[in-house]
């Protein structure tokens, strides 16, 4: 087809680049004067995030130090500090096909829904509108535990600080952490709905605090400590920390591994942001590279720093759900006498406050963008509700609300599970990689065939790397799903399998119950994807928004 040409339904099409994107990346088509962006939908949100506030999300939402220091009670007696730097390496390692094919398809179709649109495009005309659905359902509940996950380590950072200066008179109770929990979610949601303009801002202020922060903090633990630990207890010191039961191999992949995993398992977030960048083909993937890269090297120093500052092992035995690292700074920052230095130690994890802080907001404008594009496409109960926009706020406030409902109820899962939180995030890892298979795999089965190259595109590479991915995500999601030490009890029993047979089965019913009569499948089918004379084509048909108030709040 060239440039401006109509379509079958009277739309026309952008002209094309020679590397395959378009004049404006953020047209898709145009129909009777209406411009389309790559939803299929006309933009509602202000496209105001330029490279560096992109960035500043993509690093601030990954985390990677913060996530790896603050969730080491899942590894440490996995395998002890050993378990937690070779597991990061592994995890880069199968994370790396995972962020080259998700890169490749936001270069191609960058929509607010992801993995969910992808999985729509990949699997073709016959079966897209389900396989799209579900995986669009599986993806918002991996980011849900995410969520949930993230602000419990912020309100344990916040009670930390508190006993920092309040250690011979304070007694730990679980409902002061969700209590905390409540006040960290609440106020980030208030923030993305009323103050939306700032969040670029408070992304970028994030991603000071982990920069820079980390350095500050990996000097600190490197420079503050009295000794250090031996060389054997930080890389030889496998067999003896590993408590869980298993022979090494299998604990090595149901916990340390999985730590890493959720210190750098998070390249989709930025690409729910496609409808908000100028440049979205060219920008999302240098992001997605710069959240896994930079994630991962800040995380390795700073693990590696972090284990030879442990002088008494006993800080690492408080249990799964419990924040051992703000032990391990005050063993670190302790003067020459032995005292503690409490206003170091209280500046540590003022850092690390922030920078978590800052991520579950993040997280807020990720999960509710999941949600609103679900919505967008009648994938949900009450869509006309939860499709809502709010154009002078830019936000879809409905959908960012009941993120937040949904995520006050999780939170109360900790409160009386021992191993709540490796379950929430094991549940984070399986499902998103899981949301991250599905559209790889089908784009192999369907040769790949769907989509327009964009600016990145992995060319005769890319059957290879995808079907790697999928494999890397089958091996590990099947060890997370492991009991996390043997023998096991019902208190301790890794629930991982549990939640996603259960988040499967939600899913169909609701796909029986609504979906099969009343969800029509994305935009994106018509703007991709249709037959003729059993062929595929690209860019051909589009059904225009419906009217003005398309999804749109009316103002007052």
């Amino acid at each position: 087809m060239t440039a401006s040409e109509p379509t079958a339904s009277g739309a026309k099409t952008q002209e094309a680049s020679p590397d395959g994107g378009s004049e404006d990346e953020t047209v898709a088509a145009v129909e009777n004067g209406v411009v389309i962006n790559a939803s299929g939908y006309k933009d509602q949100l202000r496209r105001q995030y330029s490279l560096l506030g992109l960035a500043g999300i993509a690093v601030t939402v990954d985390n990677a130090w913060v996530a790896l220091g603050s969730s080491i009670q899942i590894s440490i007696l996995s395998g002890g500090p050993p378990g937690i730097i070779f597991g990061l390496i592994v995890a880069l390692f199968y994370y790396t096909f995972i962020g080259l094919s998700l890169a490749e398809m936001a270069s191609s179709v960058p929509t607010a829904g992801g993995v969910y649109h992808w999985a729509t495009i990949a699997a073709g005309p016959k079966w897209g509108r389900v396989v799209g659905f579900f995986t669009g359902w599986i993806n918002f509940y991996g980011w849900m535990f995410d969520l949930t996950a993230l602000t419990q380590i912020t309100a344990n950072i916040a009670i930390n600080m508190y006993v920092v200066y309040h250690q011979d008179t304070y007694v730990f109770e679980p409902w002061q952490v969700y209590v905390t929990y409540l006040l960290v979610l609440w106020l980030s949601t208030a923030l993305i709905i009323f103050a939306n303009k700032v969040i670029p801002h408070t992304q970028s202020l994030g991603m000071f605090f982990v920069i820079v922060g980390g350095i500050v903090t990996i000097i600190a633990l490197a420079a503050m400590p009295r000794t250090h630990a031996s060389n054997k207890f930080v890389w030889n010191s496998f067999d003896e920390y590993n408590l869980t039961g298993w022979p090494a191999g299998v604990a090595f992949l149901t916990g340390p591994v999985l730590n890493g995993a959720f210190t750098i398992g998070t390249p989709d977030a930025i690409t729910h942001m496609s409808e908000e960048l100028p440049h979205p083909k060219k920008d999302l993937p240098k992001a997605i590279a710069l959240q896994i890269g930079l994630g991962f090297l800040y995380a390795f120093i700073f693990g590696i720093t972090l284990c030879y500052a442990i002088t008494d092992q006993s800080a690492l035995d408080l249990g799964v759900n419990t924040y051992p690292l703000a032990s391990i700074y005050a063993q670190a920052t302790a003067r020459s006498d032995g005292s503690q230095n409490i206003g170091a130690t209280f500046g540590l994890l003022f850092i690390i406050l922030w920078s978590s802080w800052l991520c579950v907001i993040g997280t807020v404008l990720t999960n509710s963008r999941i949600y609103w594009a679900l919505a967008r496409d009648n994938a949900v109960p009450l869509s006309s509700l939860f499709a809502k926009v709010n154009e002078r706020l830019s936000c879809p406030v409905p959908a960012t609300l009941f993120v937040a409902v949904i995520a006050t109820g999780l939170g109360a899962i900790p409160i009386g599970s021992p191993t709540a939180f490796v379950d929430l995030t094991g549940s984070f890892i399986i499902l998103t990689t899981t949301s991250y298979a599905i559209p790889f795999l089908a784009n192999v089965l369907t040769h790949r065939k769907h989509f327009p190259k964009g600016p990145f595109h992995l060319g005769k590479y890319g059957t290879t790397i995808n079907i790697t991915a999928v494999l890397l995500i089958t091996l590990f999601n099947t060890f997370y799903c492991f009991p996390f030490a043997i023998p096991t009890t019902v208190e301790t029993m890794n629930y991982n399998s549990v939640i996603l047979v259960g988040t499967v089965a939600l899913t169909l019913i609701w796909w029986v119950a609504h979906a099969t009569s009343h969800y029509p499948g994305p935009k994106v089918m018509s703007l991709y994807i249709f037959e003729e004379h059993g062929g595929i084509s690209h860019g051909i048909e589009v059904t225009p928004p419906e009217g003005d108030d398309d999804g749109k709040e009316k103002q007052g």
